[in-house]
């Protein structure tokens, strides 16, 4: 299976940003820079349901999926995703138009992210050294982006529109790092100080890239790292430790903070400043798990029927719903026209890729 010490394809893909179901942390100190932020908790507004729920369907010669994930939009439309069947044997996927195409790459393949030039990233099994390699997915041609020098492979989990990826991969010490990869070069991006593992989840056009750094023993930081330099974003008041999972065009941040024993709280970061954005009404904890350049952000906030997809807006948070019958649903993009990809339980308790868009 695509599964080896980097990760599992439902949780690459629910990472998200893709993003984000296995973001518990652990208990962390309170950095230094935390005590430099400003931080506040937002209560959010209560917003009307203005979307509609697509279930996207499946693979035609792969009807048996019964975890489907839609992890990526570009402003085009174009989904990318991962349909998994009750073994786990997943098929990266591009959906336009109404159709589910296999991208080609073979079995054990998920779709990360794509760009609006329909570059398309993820990570499939290498069959012969049974490990994970990045890929580019571009006009039917795929490309092994390699790794950082390790045996555990590597895995693509966003490019931005001048097809720069971003990802992990374990190096000669056989620890995982962040890379960027562009025109055939990955290069590795380090930790911060007292770190020894990182990930990146997302870059924006500037080359501005968002991950988390991790210690050994499992404390995480969210960082942002530009030209060179990463930086720790710090975590809410009360908190202990932070997931970063995107990054838009003006820089804002989005996240998850982490308080331990399940409690967790979406959060934005722009400037210096990280605020939360509170919950669903009559919900409790909350992830971020995208960021379009609006501003809107999508995420997942636990409710009394189960954890809900939102939409926020300037504030006003949006219960984004179900699929007929589902109890759950998790968002993992959106694109610039407010169209949220992701999956969502349904009656039959399957989990189908998913498609919100304007009414």
């Amino acid at each position: 299976m695509w599964c080896s010490c980097l990760m599992c394809p439902p949780t690459v893909l629910s990472n998200a940003k893709r993003k984000a179901t296995d973001q518990a942390m652990n208990r962390m100190r309170r950095p230094a820079l935390v005590t430099a932020l400003v931080s506040t908790l937002l209560v959010p507004q209560v917003a009307s349901a203005q979307l509609s729920i697509t279930d996207l369907g499946t693979l035609p010669f792969f009807p048996g999926g019964d975890h489907i994930v839609a992890s990526g939009i570009n402003d085009r439309g174009q989904v990318v995703g991962l349909s998994c069947d009750p073994n786990q044997v997943c098929q990266a996927f591009l959906w336009e138009a109404g159709s589910m195409i296999d991208l080609g790459i073979g079995p054990d393949s998920g779709a990360t992210a794509i760009n609006k030039r329909g570059q398309i990233v993820g990570a499939a099994s290498h069959v012969v050294e049974e490990t994970n390699f990045a890929f580019l997915w571009q006009d039917g041609e795929i490309t092994n982006l390699g790794t950082l020098g390790g045996t555990c492979g590597s895995v693509a989990d966003d490019i931005n529109n001048r097809g720069q990826v971003v990802g992990r991969s374990c190096n000669a010490a056989e620890e995982q790092h962040a890379f960027l990869w562009h025109d055939g070069v990955m290069i590795d991006l380090g930790t911060l100080p007292g770190r020894v593992t990182s990930s990146a989840s997302a870059i924006n056009d500037r080359g501005q890239i968002v991950g988390t750094s991790t210690t050994a023993e499992g404390e995480r930081s969210a960082f942002l790292w530009e030209d060179g330099v990463m930086i720790d974003l710090g975590f809410l008041p009360g908190d202990r430790s932070s997931v970063a999972t995107d990054i838009n065009k003006a820089g804002q941040i989005v996240g998850t903070s982490e308080a331990g024993f399940g409690e967790f709280h979406a959060f934005l970061w722009q400037n210096g400043t990280m605020i939360g954005l509170g919950a669903l009404p009559g919900g409790s904890f909350s992830r971020a798990n995208a960021i379009n350049d609006r501003g809107q952000i999508v995420g997942t906030s636990r409710t009394a029927s189960g954890d809900h997809a939102f939409l926020w807006t300037a504030g006003a948070m949006m219960d984004l719903g179900t699929l007929p019958g589902g109890l759950s649903s998790v968002p993992n993009d959106l694109n610039n026209l407010g169209s949220v990809v992701g999956t969502s339980e349904n009656a039959a308790n399957e989990f189908r890729a998913v498609l919100w868009t304007k009414r």
